[in-house]
């Protein structure tokens, strides 16, 4: 056997520590890299039941074949001879199989092909224990919240960069898509994501994290606010445009409990902690209604609402509601870009259509005139044809006339 000493014990914790690959298994993996190598000396490859060992207590490593015991060697990697085998156990016999030590003196014996071999199966067994660390990793992270510090920004383009994430023990990687936008991301800074997918495309799977995932403030607010962690006070729909504004309805079944009150908290502390999170990302909490017409009228807050009025006219795109609000807040009701109405559909899952009350009244006031005029047009119409229908009636009248003066005229001749 060949003693390594404590050389390999030494690197199997260090890489332990920055890997987190189990001393054992990085052993194992030495011990494979040395027998392949092994079996690329032999002749014909063909070598079973070839072994190696490393023993800790004294640092040496070996390397141990099956040999079968025979009167004449014709293939020493698979014989031995029946004297040499002897030597080492005294009564056996012709046709039993020894494991016999078959290290060589010197490592290099094996050769460059050999080594490289060992060193090819060992990048492998590295790269594979690393995938199944990952994959362990994500499967216990997968749709939580967690913390991490940026490591590196990687520059994919001019507009696009990837954001890499330190999460511990593995590395997290935050796309452009998945970024809040506008905020600015230096390494060093620590910053909490939401753990969203694995993407196994290349030799190393990477984990996906999110900023911008609507999930992540449900997370958060199960982070700050114990009533929603406990189950008090539940979430029933999240609607984000992430980096600018996110509508959160909550509900609660226990009368005593305030549930917009409960994610506010005392002097907005629990809602302020949410929004330093999100870099002040502005954040609505919407008292959830089982009634549609309450329901969309907070959503729509902090607007105020005249009526809304409920339509199942729309198969292709489902329920529709027509809400009136005063005239001095359908700016608000809309918001910058049609941002609030357009949160409150999604959260509410309805379609909502805007209007104020003097374009109510216009549109009111324009289906009534148009119905007036359809009225005097049928009217006229009517009175058309009862026209049209006495003209006729006198024109046979006087064609009757016409033809009997005729027929007089002709009798008197």
């Amino acid at each position: 056997m060949i003693k390594i000493g404590d050389k390999l014990l030494e690197a199997a914790e260090e890489l332990e520590r920055e890997r987190n690959i189990p001393q054992g298994e990085f052993i194992a993996y030495v011990c494979d890299a040395i027998v392949a190598a092994y079996k690329k000396k032999v002749p014909d490859h063909d070598v079973e039941g070839v072994r190696a060992i490393f023993d800790q207590e004294t640092g040496e490593i070996g390397i141990f074949a099956p040999k079968e015991v025979v009167d004449k060697v014709s293939n020493a990697y698979h014989e031995i001879s029946l004297g040499d085998a002897r030597d080492l156990i005294p009564d056996v016999s012709v046709g039993e199989v020894l494991e016999i030590e078959v290290t060589p003196a010197d490592f290099s014996e094996f050769g460059r092909i050999a080594a490289q071999t060992a060193k090819q199966l060992m990048t492998q067994r590295l790269r594979e224990a690393e995938k199944e660390l990952i994959k362990k990793e994500f499967e216990a992270r997968k749709g939580t919240c967690t913390t991490g510090q940026i490591e590196r920004i990687e520059v994919i383009s001019n507009t696009r960069n990837n954001v890499i994430v330190n999460l511990g023990r593995v590395e997290g990687c935050m796309p452009s898509r998945e970024q809040l936008p506008g905020e600015t991301y230096r390494v060093g800074n620590r910053i909490r994501v939401y753990v969203l997918e694995l993407r196994d495309t290349g030799r190393v799977p990477q984990i996906i994290v999110s900023q911008a995932h609507l999930e992540l403030v449900r997370e958060l607010f199960e982070l700050y606010v114990p009533e929603i962690e406990d189950g008090t006070v539940e979430i029933k729909s999240i609607a984000r445009e992430a980096g600018y504004r996110t509508k959160i309805a909550v509900h609660s079944e226990d009368p005593n409990v305030d549930p917009v009150g409960a994610c506010i908290g005392t002097r907005g502390v629990r809602i302020q902690n949410v929004v330093a999170e999100l870099r002040n990302e502005k954040i609505d909490v919407i008292r959830f209604s089982s009634d549609p017409v309450d329901y969309i009228s907070n959503a729509l807050s902090p607007a105020r609402i005249t009526t809304v009025a409920l339509y199942d006219d729309m198969p292709e795109s489902g329920k529709r509601a027509e809400v009136i609000v005063p005239d001095d807040q359908l700016s608000l009701a809309i918001g910058r870009g049609g941002q609030n109405v357009r949160l409150a559909a999604k959260l509410t899952s309805w379609k909502i259509d805007i209007k104020s009350e003097s374009q109510a009244e216009g549109s009111f006031r324009s289906s009534s005139e148009s119905g007036n005029r359809q009225a005097r047009n049928n009217e006229a119409k009517t009175e058309i044809s009862e026209r049209h229908e006495l003209n006729q009636e006198s024109n046979e009248e006087s064609s009757e006339e016409g033809f009997g003066a005729l027929e007089d005229s002709n009798a008197t001749a």
